[in-house]
C-alpha cells in the first residue's frame, strides 16, 4: 500500500465528501500490518507503519470524527472551552492536525460522582485538538500492543468487555472448585509512575516526547494550574491504559 492510498485523490472541500468506508478500510489495513509486524517482533516495520498511519488523511479524519461526533463525551470542553465542532471546523482540523508536536495543553479537571458512593472521582478533560491527536496516536499504538497482550486480559481492549471476562471465568471454573480473588488497586491511574510507563512503551523518540508531554501537561482547576508528576488523567482518549493492562 503506497502513501497515495492514504489520502484522497483530490482535495476534500466538505466534510460529507469523505469516503468513510475507504477511510476505515485504509486504517484497518495499516493496523493489521502493524499487528502482524508486532507478532514477528519486527520493530523497524512497526515504526514505519505507525508513522505512515499518523500521517494518513483517513486516519486523521477518523480520529477527528470519533472525538467530535462518535464519543459520548464529545460535548465536554477542555481549557479551550470548545465542546462542539461544526463540519467545516472538523475538516479544517483534519488538514491541520499534527500528532507529534512534543507539546500539550493542560487538562481541565472536573469531578463526577462514583456510582453508588458518596465520593467523587476526578476527570481530566483535554482540549478538542489534544483529544484528536491522542485518538490518532491510539490508532497507531493499539495494534502493536494487542499482539503482545495475554489472551485472557480484558481491561480497556477493543472489542472486549466485562461480559467477555465473565464468560471466560465461567468457562474456566464451571467444572472445578476454585478460589477467586477480587482486588482493586486504590487510585491506580492517579499514581502511575511516568518513567516506568514511558520505559514500558519503548516507542520511537518523537512518540515518546509527545506522550511525555501529555503526561506532564498539568491540571487546571479553579483557574489554578497544578503539576502532573505522576498518574494518567481519566477523561480523555486513553492511548496508555490498555498498555498497562
Amino acid at each position: 500500500m503506497t502513501k497515495s492510498n492514504h489520502r484522497p485523490k483530490s482535495r476534500i472541500e466538505y466534510w460529507h465528501q469523505i469516503d468513510w468506508k475507504r477511510a476505515e478500510k485504509v486504517v484497518f489495513s495499516l493496523q493489521k500490518r502493524i499487528y502482524q509486524a508486532s507478532q514477528r517482533d519486527d520493530v523497524k516495520v512497526i515504526r514505519r507503519l505507525q508513522k505512515l498511519l499518523l500521517s494518513s488523511f483517513f486516519a486523521k479524519a477518523i480520529a477527528v470524527r470519533r472525538v467530535s461526533q462518535d464519543n459520548t463525551g464529545k460535548k465536554t470542553a477542555g481549557i479551550d472551552g470548545i465542546k462542539f465542532l461544526n463540519p467545516k471546523e472538523r475538516l479544517k482540523m483534519v488538514y491541520t492536525l499534527v500528532p507529534l508536536t512534543g507539546k500539550a495543553n493542560p487538562v481541565r479537571r472536573v469531578w463526577i460522582p462514583k456510582p453508588g458512593k458518596d465520593e467523587k472521582r476526578p476527570l481530566g478533560i483535554p482540549t478538542m485538538e489534544d483529544r484528536a491527536r491522542q485518538c490518532l496516536v491510539k490508532l497507531a499504538l493499539e495494534p502493536e500492543w494487542e499482539a503482545r497482550f495475554e489472551p485472557n486480559s480484558y481491561g480497556f481492549r477493543p472489542g472486549r468487555s466485562c461480559h467477555d471476562a465473565m464468560e471466560a471465568i465461567f468457562n474456566a471454573l464451571r467444572s472445578k472448585t476454585a478460589y477467586v480473588l477480587d482486588a482493586d488497586i486504590a487510585k491506580c491511574f492517579d499514581r502511575i509512575n511516568h518513567q516506568y510507563l514511558l520505559n514500558k512503551l519503548n516507542t520511537f523518540p518523537t512518540m515518546r516526547r509527545q506522550i511525555k508531554a501529555w503526561l506532564k501537561a498539568g491540571i487546571l482547576e479553579d483557574k489554578k494550574l497544578f503539576p502532573s508528576n505522576n498518574g494518567t488523567p481519566q477523561g480523555g482518549v486513553s492511548a496508555l491504559r490498555s498498555v498497562l493492562w
